[in-house]
């Protein structure tokens, strides 16, 4: 549960702000976005490698 201190005549925007900062230090929406789609492992390992030949040849390209 997040809390977050009110201030007497503290701006409610501001504290809308501090509450909004708060939640997406835990990490709710992200894990629930990533929940919303399930990938299969093999999916998972192929974008990894794809990832990994892309790196490697903006790596070697930037040496040239």
């Amino acid at each position: 549960m997040i809390i977050v201190p009110v201030k007497e005549g503290e701006n409610i925007e501001k504290c809308l702000k501090k509450f909004k900062r708060k939640y997406e230090k835990t990490g709710v929406i992200k894990e629930l976005r990533r929940r919303q789609q399930f990938n299969e492992p093999s999916q998972v390992r192929r974008k990894r490698m794809e990832h990994a030949i892309y790196v490697q040849h903006l790596k070697e390209n930037a040496a040239e």
